[in-house]
């Protein structure tokens, strides 16, 4: 059982070092951007990520014109009340 534990940790540290050797490594290494903006052939495109739209179409607008109530009427007065 302890065998299986040491064996897979060592696995799990070997894979953790391979994957950051060009961070480790490299100057100026940092981790990839695979942010689907970060890519230049999607923003050549005009693809951006869900959350960024989602994230500009709930901006308010301040040039947007509130939207006026209409007037009760005498009918819908009693069916409220």
């Amino acid at each position: 059982m302890l065998k299986t534990i040491l064996i897979t940790m060592l696995i799990v540290a070997i894979c953790i070092a391979l994957l950051s050797v060009k961070i480790l490594f490299q100057k100026n290494g940092r981790f990839p951007n695979t942010h689907v903006s970060g890519s230049k052939a999607m923003r050549k495109r005009g693809i951006g990520c869900v959350q960024s739209q989602d994230r500009e179409a709930q901006k308010v607008n301040p040039h947007a014109i509130a939207e006026r109530r209409r007037p009760e009427t005498e009918t819908e007065k009693t069916i409220n009340n």
